[in-house]
């Protein structure tokens, strides 16, 4: 099956033989992966009119070591008996093919401008133990991150001495025990900078609701199918795959409330390890690159702009793109590092390597902080990552950089700790999305931006901030909790309406018959209200207090209710339904995906985006009744409700029909004894 393809490379634990982690010093056993120099952050300088060519060069790169990396993983018992297979079948050859790509390169930049030196160094790989832990350092965010030693200490012990080969995941690629780490074992480490622009504008775009899903990455591998390797979620700009063009972007139709932001937000999904069979199980990005189990839809987003501690922030340009984090930090190291994972109520602590495991009551949260300070002259570079930086730990932007305002993209997930002692069986593990050979280590998540913004929005965005306000559709909800409050406070509140309604019930039961139905009609506008933040399967520690939905208001309903009815005064909530006209698709062929928004199509009106490969576009919506459904093979929304629900809603109802019942026996009982 495809989706074991990778079940060797991770196969094994503490009592097997250990591997040998360098080319051509022996066997390599479980957990090996392929570790190749980088190329691409390296080419710092690139003339413009070489970029195309260069970024198709760069993925094929990509796409040479998962086909190595799969080879390998499919090697394991040659490479037990020949301790030469691996350097024989997959790292030299994967060298000559390096070798001639890294050639061509240097030949279209050579055309161009000035030949770079030193390329063919890079063209020599190794295989490296995927059980070793990167080498630790500091991640990009002027060191305001936790110090990576911390997260590594908290990590290990949970990994319990099993082994980090113990658990391979579903597709074999990990994640392991000792990818995780208790919450409450880290120490709290967060800082929050004040400053000269202290105001913040939020905006409102859903939490992928609609399913929208690719494996492309238009910024690092823009006309290439499938050039992440692995599928993201996409909130914002509704056509944004590997074909778009700025114009196609320009216009097309946006998931945010305010239709002034296009922009285009994006991040690897988040899957559960639980056996699912999803629809991309059988495609690349997918399955077939050990991207396995179910997509699991947030449960709350917000996307925050925040200012500068030091100065006054300036505009961004609009098509500024900006990348954060590195996909490849497993191999490459932490330097450029930047996501951080924490949980509802835990917020003072944050982890750049490990996976929270969270308390009951708690939920999963994963935070990205931009870059925030501009070259002012580019809205891209060759590498993704020289026209734009981070401030200093005291919030200066370097020499020659201004500042722009911070994106912070807070996403939550109702997810479970999974149960570490037995690999996930009881409880499924869980892990991003991530290139084949970086085995969906927490360290390799990353988030992508392209600001889409008009002119005026973004001058709205920059006065808040400056001014020191709180603005923009969503600045109304998706607030962090204050640590330790919220898996506190919320099993107190849950309760209280059906505890309610006993009391009312018996108060006059002649009135019964148009009290009754007041509970029922209720509870239908409060279900939403909860479950926008989960999956109605219900953690008892937060069903709301932490906000909405990401959206900034109730929950959207589907598509063919006329009358969603949000909550009056939500400042987010878009005019005139405006989010509503974003459309999810029936089918789960995405080959249609360009009908949906989720496509593009070139000038000659062919679809160009590939997505029938590498795009998964489904139906959900945020207010779907059921979680998830093994067999099926849409992308899996987080769904709202379920039985729980069902029944805290029908109680009123069933009490209230048994109390019309009794009057009715009642008063004919009266009737008989006057007759």
């Amino acid at each position: 099956m495809a989706a074991n393809v990778y079940a060797s490379a991770t196969d094994g634990g503490s009592g097997g033989d250990s591997a040998e982690t360098r080319s051509g010093t022996g066997v390599r056993t479980a957990g090996a992966t392929i570790d190749c120099p980088d190329v691409g952050s390296k080419l710092t300088s690139v003339p413009e009119q070489a970029r195309g060519e260069v970024d198709k060069e760069l993925a094929l790169l990509d796409e040479q070591i998962a086909k190595a990396y799969q080879r390998l993983s499919e090697s394991a018992q040659q490479v037990q008996q020949d301790p030469g297979f691996a350097d024989n079948a997959v790292v030299n050859p994967l060298k000559e093919k390096r070798a001639a790509t890294l050639e061509r390169i240097a030949i279209a930049i050579d055309r161009v401008g000035d030949r770079p030196e030193g390329l063919e160094a890079l063209a020599a790989c190794t295989v490296e133990d995927g059980n070793e832990a990167p080498a630790q350092g500091e991640g990009q965010d002027g060191g305001d991150g936790q110090p990576a030693g911390e997260q590594g200490q908290a990590g290990q012990e949970q990994g319990n001495g099993q082994g980090q080969g113990a658990n391979g995941g579903q597709a074999g690629n990990g994640p392991v025990a000792a990818d995780f780490a208790d919450i409450k074992s880290v120490q709290p480490n967060a800082s929050d900078k004040g400053g000269a622009s202290g105001g913040s504008f939020a905006t409102s775009c859903g939490v992928n609701e609609n399913g929208l899903f690719n494996s492309d990455n238009i910024i690092a591998a823009p006309g290439v199918t499938n050039g992440a390797h692995h599928f993201h979620d996409y909130v914002g700009n509704q056509s944004n795959n590997a074909f778009a063009s700025d114009q196609d972007l320009a216009k097309a139709e946006t998931s945010c409330d305010d239709q002034g932001d296009k922009s285009s937000y994006y991040w690897p999904v988040v899957r559960l390890q639980n056996g699912t069979q999803e629809q991309d199980a059988q495609k690349p990005g997918g399955g077939i690159e050990g991207n396995a189990g179910e997509i699991v839809t947030p449960k709350q987003v917000t996307l925050t702009f925040v200012g500068n501690p030091r100065e006054k922030v300036t505009a961004m340009p609009r098509l500024l793109r900006i990348i954060t984090g590195d996909a490849k930090s497993f191999v490459n190291g932490p330097a450029n590092a930047n996501a951080s994972w924490s949980c509802t109520g835990f917020e003072d602590r944050q982890l750049k390597d490990k996976y929270p495991l969270c308390p009951q009551g708690s939920d999963v949260v994963r935070t990205f902080k931009f870059q925030s300070c501009w070259d002012g002259r580019n809205i891209d570079s060759a590498n993704h990552r020289t026209h734009v930086a981070f401030t200093d730990a005291a919030g200066n932007c370097p020499s020659g950089f201004r500042p722009i305002p911070q994106l912070v993209q807070r996403i939550v997930y109702d997810i479970d700790a999974p149960s570490l002692q037995d690999g996930g069986r009881t409880t499924p593990l869980f892990a991003v999305d991530s290139f084949p050979e970086q085995l969906h280590k927490p360290v390799t998540d990353h988030g992508d931006f392209i600001n889409i913004f008009d002119e005026d929005l973004m001058g709205e965005m920059v006065d808040c901030i400056n001014d020191g306000r709180k603005c923009g559709a969503g600045a109304d909800g998706g607030q962090n909790p204050a640590p330790g409050e919220e898996p506190q406070e919320e099993p107190t509140k849950t309760p209280e309406a059906p505890q309610e309604e006993p009391t009312k019930t018996p108060e006059a039961p002649q009135e019964e018959p148009t009290k009754a139905p007041e509970a029922p009609q209720e509870e239908p506008t409060k279900t939403p209200g909860a479950p926008q933040n989960g999956n109605g399967g219900g953690k008892p520690g937060d069903q709301g207090d932490d906000g909405d939905d990401g959206k900034g208001g109730a929950a959207k309903p589907p598509a063919d209710e006329p009358d969603p009815e949000p909550e009056p005064g939500d400042a987010s909530t878009a005019p005139g339904g405006a989010q509503p006209e974003v459309k999810a698709t029936a089918s789960a062929d995405g080959g249609n995906a360009a009908e949906q928004g989720g496509g593009s199509k070139n000038g000659d009106d062919e679809d160009t985006d590939g997505l029938g490969d590498s795009q998964a576009v489904g139906q959900a919506t945020s207010a779907a009744p059921t979680p998830s459904v093994p067999s099926r093979t849409e992308p899996q929304a987080v769904g709202q409700g379920g039985l729980a629900d069902t029944g805290a809603q029908l109680w009123p109802a069933a009490a209230g029909a048994v109390l019309v019942i009794a009057g009715f026996v009642v008063l004919r009982r009266v009737r008989r004894s006057h007759m």
